[in-house]
């Protein structure tokens, strides 16, 4: 992934409404979301929903698929693999990432 593409994504999360319309469509998978079941959750007023989604979708962090009227809303699965990838590339300098606590438990297992 090039710097550009995490800025990207990274950008599209750093508003509030937009991270919970991503967080809500992250949630429901592969079943995707349409923009109304989005509006009925988060009560986002349907134009700035569509712009929210317009956004995501630019920063490639869902997909969209048409169903006869219906556009149904789902995560990149290989956009989510690719960030953390990016965030996780030269982590903890080539050492496991795991925290202390999580070192403990798996200890006392």
């Amino acid at each position: 992934m090039k710097n550009i593409e995490a800025i990207q994504a990274f950008v599209a999360l750093g508003q509030e409404s937009r991270l919970n319309v991503y967080r809500l469509i992250v949630q429901k998978g592969d079943t995707g979301l349409m923009p109304s079941q989005i509006h009925e959750m988060l009560g986002i007023p349907n134009a700035t929903l569509s712009f929210h989604l317009k956004e995501l979708y630019q920063a490639n962090l869902i997909t969209v698929e048409r169903q006869s009227r219906n556009l149904i809303y789902r995560p990149n699965p290989g956009m989510v693999e690719a960030l953390s990838g990016f965030l996780l590339a030269n982590c903890c300098g080539g050492k496991s990432c795991e925290s202390p606590k999580s070192l403990k438990k798996a200890n006392a297992q």
